[in-house]
């Protein structure tokens, strides 16, 4: 993700307008090339000597700031490692000893002291550790960042690191904003099912509402709306962005505070800014938490299915889409199961207000203790409550289901 010094945006009345790159354009798709290539080349030499040889290489570029949004997004593609036969700091802690050791030796009778001899005290450090001195040499300052060394590259296209580019900036803008609201049209429920999802597994506010038979809004709360973790928080949000790029027929709006005076801005994403998600749409995402307890569902529990797509439910003026929809072989008899684990505790009061107030089909609550709720928030809703610790227990929530059906 860009950081916010290379973000290319100006203001334009009370918006923020993206200053995207033309994916097409030779000029641009030539300085990808050649990005590319360094890092293409740089597997085992350190980050100091990538860094000199992007200076060397775009010394009189005209185009720093691209060149240097380009580059970090390359550099998040690497994978860096400290490269040492020997543990850094122990190098280190052997060579000033002795170091120090030698510097306080008498002088003669002459006044002269014993040369300082640098060769001299990593020979003595080597031995004194059972390594060579070549590897005190090359490990004495392994671990600082500058000396860390790539093992791996993922390589790309020009085009498509282009395209990244044009979404990394539309996230960094996003991490300006106080609040954002998305309307989707014409989609099918599995991606309403699959927006769902990510909204849970990135842990974001959010209050969904129909805007017509075919379309919805979501409102999200932004970083600057946060009284603490906003940094956090704003990546998470950013993080969701790709999953928006995804649909059809959207409109994205946010609500900024730009610039050192913050003052108040929007700023739009639609498809007709050609943003490109640069994830592969997977589908539906699950906290891993969620995912373990599916797994020992299915390997534990007998006569009981459990689907992780569930259908898309009315719920007043908007829609639930449960956890799971558990199913007995037996008859096909269905309890859906939503866990309340991994939410903040002022959605899950409003959630459960919610469900409270319009929530039609009997369901399964499994409720983690941590969100401290107690019997009183509980009374009036349809649903037998299940409270578990760390992660729902399969036998017992398919105890609890037996008993409904």
């Amino acid at each position: 993700m860009l950081t916010g010094k290379m973000v290319r945006a100006r203001p334009h009345g009370n918006r923020v307008v993206a200053l995207y790159l033309d994916t097409k354009k030779p000029e641009l798709v030539e300085t990808a090339e050649r990005l590319l290539d360094i890092f293409r080349g740089q597997q085992g030499s350190s980050r100091g000597e990538l860094e000199e040889d992007l200076r060397e290489t775009f010394e009189n570029s005209p185009a720093q700031l691209i060149v240097q949004g380009l580059a970090k997004l390359l550099e998040d593609r690497s994978e860096f490692e400290t490269v040492s036969g020997h543990p850094p700091a122990e190098l280190r802690q052997a060579v000033f000893a002795h170091a120090a050791g030698l510097r306080k030796q008498p002088a003669d009778e002459q006044g002269v002291r014993p040369p300082f001899d640098r060769d001299d005290v990593l020979r003595e450090a080597a031995a004194a550790l059972g390594v060579t001195p070549e590897v005190v040499e090359h490990g004495l300052f392994a671990d600082l960042k500058s000396e860390q060394r790539m093992v791996k590259f993922a390589d790309t296209t020009a085009e498509r690191l282009l395209q990244r580019y044009n979404v990394a900036l539309a996230q960094a803008i996003l991490l300006r904003s106080t609040g954002m609201t998305v309307q989707i049209h014409n989609e099918p429920p599995q991606r309403y099912r699959q927006l769902f999802r990510l909204l849970k597994f990135h842990r974001l506010i959010c209050e969904v509402a129909a805007k017509s038979p075919d379309g919805y809004v979501l409102s999200l709360d932004g970083p600057l709306s946060l009284f603490a973790a906003t940094q956090k928080y704003g990546l998470q949000l950013a993080l969701f962005l790709p999953a928006v790029l995804q649909c059809k027929d959207f409109e994205l709006r946010a609500d900024l505070r730009w610039g050192p005076n913050r003052v108040a801005k929007t700023f739009t994403v639609t498809p007709g800014d050609g943003l490109v998600a640069h994830q592969p749409d997977r589908g539906t995402y699950v906290p891993p938490e969620l995912a373990m307890f599916v797994e020992l569902f299915k390997k534990r529990v007998d006569g009981w299915d459990i689907v992780e797509e569930t259908a898309v439910l009315p719920l007043g003026p908007g829609f639930w889409v449960p956890d799971f929809r558990l199913v007995r072989r037996a008859d096909g008899r269905v309890v859906y199961l939503e866990v309340l684990g991994f939410w903040r505790r002022s959605s899950v009061e409003k959630h459960l207000e919610r469900l409270r107030k319009f929530a039609k089909e009997r369901f399964l609550l499994a409720l983690s203790e941590q969100m401290k709720v107690d019997d009183a928030e509980l009374a009036g809703l349809p649903a037998e409550v299940y409270r578990f610790r760390q992660m729902p227990l399969p036998d017992e929530v398919a105890k609890l289901a037996e008993q409904m059906v």
